[in-house]
C-alpha cells in the first residue's frame, strides 16, 4: 500500500495528472513535475503534441516516465484536438500498448473494433479504459446504467464516464452508478457544479481522479489541482465512512471555508471532508443528498433565507432573524436542524474591537449597550447583525439601497430605517458603529465602497462582513479617519468555531 506524507492511504483511488504539451521535451519535464507532486500516474494527451513521430516519441515517453503511463489520443469528435485519419490514430494507441504503456484510453464509439483488432495480442499488464464523454448533460441513472453495460460489453478493463453538471444534483447519479459498479469505474462530472465528483470519488469507489499540476491548466472543465486534492481535501485520507460537509452558495468558489474546516478536521483527527457546493436550488440539493453521510452545511448568499424553510427544525434565534447559515443533519433520523452562527461571530468580533479600542473590561456588560449601531444591508447577514446588536442593548438603524426593505427589517427588530443614499448625511451623534453586510467592495469590485470616506469620521468602529479582500476600501478609509476596524475574517473565524463544534461535537477553541 502506498504511503503519502508518512500516512497510510485510506482509499485505493488513484490520482492521475493529465499532461498537455506541444513537444516531447515539455511532456518529459511535466512527468517529473507530476512525480514530485506524488501523483500515481500520468495521462499523456498525445493530441496536444505538435510534431509527433509515433515510434520514436512513444518510446521516449514510456522509457522516461517516472510514473505509470496512460495514453489518450482524443479526437475532435470526442472533445479532443486530433483531427486526422482515424486508422492512424488507433494504430498509435496499439503501438503505445506494444511499447509498454500501462493504460490506454479508447472512445466507446471505436472500442468494439479496436479491442477486437488487438485480439489475443494484449500484454498482460496493460489496462484498456473505454471512455464516454457527454459535454451537454448527465443522463438519468437508467441511461447511465445502460451506458456502463454497453462499455463493459466492448471488453473494457476499466469503464470511464465523464458527464457535465447542469445542476449539482446531477453528480448524485454518477455517485450512485460508481458505488454499485461491479467493474473498475471512473465516473466524473465536468464543470464547477461537478467538482465534488472529483473529490468524493474516494468515498464512492472511483478508480481514479484527475488533478492538474497547476491552477488554470486543465484538460477538462472543473479539474482541481493535485496540490488541492492532497493538501486541501486530504484526498488519500478519505474513505467510504468519511462524512461530507460543505459550503452551499452561489457564487461559492471564493469561499475560504474548505481551507479552514479541512485543516481543523485534520488536526482533530475527525473523519470528515469539507467541499465547495455550487447550489442553484437549495431544496432540490437537500432532497437529493439526503443520506446521513452528507452531515452538515454552511450556508451563504443567496440561500440563507430559503434554508429556514428547508430545515425540519430551526433554532428560535435563526427563526427570528429569518436566516440559517448552518445546517446539521441529525445522525439518528436524518432530520435537518438549522441555526445561525453569523451574528455570534460578528457581534463578538465587534465587541472585542470596542474593548481593545477603549480598554474596557468585559465584566461591565456589552460595550454595545446604548450605542447607535448602523447596519448596511437588509439581507440575511444584515438581519443577523441587527438582531445581535439589539440583543446587546444597541439602538439599531438599518440602511439599505431600497428603503422599503430597510423599513421592513427595522419594524421587525424595533429600529430606524434609512435609504443608503441618505446614510452619508446621517449624523445624529459621534462615536457610532457601522457594519456593512452587503457584498459591496468584494472581489473583483475592490474599488467600491458603500460609504463616502468623509462620512466615516462620525464612527468609532467600522466592521465589514466582506473578507475577500481582508481589508476592503471601506475598512482602509475608516482606518485613515481614525476608526477601529474589524474585518470579515474575524467574524468568519468566530462563526466557524461555532459551526465546527456543531459539526463535530468537538470543542472549537482550544
Amino acid at each position: 500500500m502506498d504511503v503519502n506524507g508518512g500516512e497510510m492511504r485510506k482509499n485505493p483511488t488513484l490520482i492521475c495528472a493529465p499532461l498537455m504539451a506541444d513537444s516531447i521535451d515539455k511532456m518529459v519535464t511535466l512527468m517529473a513535475k507530476a512525480k514530485a507532486t506524488t501523483a500515481d500516474l500520468v495521462e499523456i494527451r498525445l493530441d496536444s503534441l505538435k510534431n509527433f513521430n509515433p515510434f520514436e516519441d512513444l518510446n521516449v515517453l514510456i522509457k522516461q516516465s517516472p510514473l505509470p503511463t496512460l495514453f489518450t489520443y482524443r479526437p475532435v469528435w470526442e472533445g479532443g484536438q486530433y483531427d486526422g485519419d482515424e486508422k492512424k490514430r488507433l494504430d498509435v494507441l496499439r503501438l503505445a500498448m506494444e511499447l509498454g504503456a500501462d493504460y490506454i484510453d479508447v472512445e466507446l464509439k471505436v472500442a468494439h473494433e479496436f479491442i477486437k483488432s488487438i485480439g489475443g495480442k494484449k500484454p498482460e499488464k496493460i489496462k484498456v479504459i473505454v471512455s464516454s464523454h457527454n459535454y451537454q448533460s448527465t443522463p438519468s441513472v437508467e441511461e447511465l446504467g445502460n451506458l456502463v453495460v454497453k462499455i463493459q460489453s466492448t471488453g473494457a478493463d476499466i469503464v470511464k464516464i465523464a458527464t457535465t453538471a447542469i445542476d449539482i444534483t446531477d453528480v448524485a447519479r454518477i455517485f450512485q452508478i460508481t458505488v454499485h459498479s461491479q467493474v473498475p469505474i471512473i465516473g466524473l462530472v465536468m464543470g464547477e457544479r461537478g467538482l465534488i465528483s472529483r473529490i468524493l470519488c474516494t468515498k464512492f469507489g472511483g478508480y481514479l481522479t484527475f488533478g492538474t499540476l497547476e491552477g488554470g491548466v486543465v484538460s477538462a472543465p472543473g479539474q482541481p489541482t493535485i496540490n488541492d486534492l492532497l493538501n486541501l481535501y486530504n484526498f488519500r485520507q478519505l474513505g467510504p465512512d468519511t462524512k461530507v460537509y460543505g459550503i452551499i452558495g452561489k457564487p461559492v468558489g471564493h469561499s475560504k471555508s474548505p481551507m479552514l474546516y479541512n485543516e481543523a478536521f485534520k488536526s482533530a483527527g475527525f473523519n470528515g471532508v469539507f467541499v465547495h457546493l455550487l447550489v442553484d436550488d437549495l431544496e432540490m440539493f437537500l432532497r437529493t443528498y439526503s443520506s446521513t453521510d452528507f452531515a452538515g452545511f454552511s450556508c451563504t448568499i443567496p440561500h440563507k433565507e430559503t434554508a429556514v424553510k428547508c430545515c425540519d427544525e430551526v433554532d428560535p434565534v435563526a427563526k427570528s432573524i429569518g436566516a440559517v447559515n448552518c445546517i446539521i443533519r441529525r445522525q439518528s433520523d436524518g432530520k435537518l436542524f438549522g441555526c445561525n452562527t453569523d451574528y455570534i461571530g460578528a457581534i463578538s468580533a465587534i465587541e472585542d474591537g470596542l474593548q481593545a479600542g477603549y480598554n474596557m473590561s468585559s465584566a461591565a456588560g456589552s460595550p454595545l449597550a446604548g450605542k447607535l449601531f448602523v447596519v448596511i444591508g437588509a439581507g440575511g447577514a444584515g438581519k443577523a447583525l441587527a438582531y445581535g446588536a439589539k440583543q446587546k442593548g444597541a439602538r439599531v438603524v438599518i440602511a439599505n439601497r431600497t428603503y422599503e426593505r430597510a423599513r421592513e427589517l427595522a419594524d421587525v427588530i424595533g429600529g430606524d430605517a434609512l435609504s443608503l443614499d441618505d446614510l452619508a448625511r446621517f449624523h445624529p451623534e459621534d462615536g457610532m458603529i457601522l457594519a456593512n453586510t452587503t457584498s459591496i467592495g468584494m472581489q473583483p469590485n475592490i474599488d467600491q465602497t458603500p460609504m463616502p470616506k468623509d462620512a466615516l469620521k462620525y464612527y468609532s468602529l467600522v466592521f465589514d462582513a466582506v473578507y475577500t479582500p481582508k481589508i476592503t476600501r471601506l475598512l482602509r478609509e475608516a482606518k485613515e479617519t481614525g476608526a477601529t476596524i474589524v474585518s470579515g475574517l474575524e467574524m468568519f473565524i468566530g462563526q466557524a468555531y461555532e459551526q465546527f463544534e456543531r459539526f463535530t461535537g468537538l470543542p472549537g477553541k482550544t
